[in-house]
């Protein structure tokens, strides 16, 4: 099942997709915004052409943990994403994703203007892969006792 993951900003929507196991996330590509339309387009083409069965989109949580403004604009677009794209959208805390992704950029040498190209997409894997690895621990919670994978 592919899963593709966002990092939804003012400017541009930073899109991930997983691979087939569900196991790895890697950054994808950049979305230039321009309107709401051009947006769920944009998103609709990559779903369809990865044949995602679920879109999971960074909620920007405060630091103690409550809603701030952004919230409520990340909480429509994601309704109005699951309607035009009839695929389930899920809500994935993201505090902090932006400022990893530009450490991994900073530590790695990439240039400035290099890393505000990449920044968004990074941001979304890392988005992804700690929903992925929270699918997982659920799913090997859920398993028998002694039922191991094999």
């Amino acid at each position: 099942m592919r899963i593709l993951g966002m990092d939804y900003g003012e400017k541009r929507i930073g899109v991930a997709i997983s691979d087939e196991l569900g196991l790895t996330a890697q950054g994808l590509e950049t979305i230039h915004r321009k309107n709401r339309k051009h947006d769920l387009e944009s998103i609709g083409r990559i779903a369809r052409s990865f044949n995602v069965e679920r879109i999971v989109i960074g909620y920007p949580l405060r630091l103690n943990g409550e809603e701030g403004i952004q919230c409520s604009k990340v909480r429509n677009f994601a309704r109005q994403l699951e309607k035009a794209l009839l695929i389930p959208v899920v809500l994935q805390d993201e505090t902090l994703t932006t400022k990893e992704a530009e450490s991994i950029l900073t530590e790695a040498n990439v240039r400035r203007d290099k890393r505000k190209l990449l920044v968004d997409k990074l941001a979304a894997g890392i988005i992804l892969q700690t929903y992925l690895d929270l699918l997982g621990k659920k799913e090997a919670s859920n398993r028998p006792s002694g039922e191991t994978d094999s």
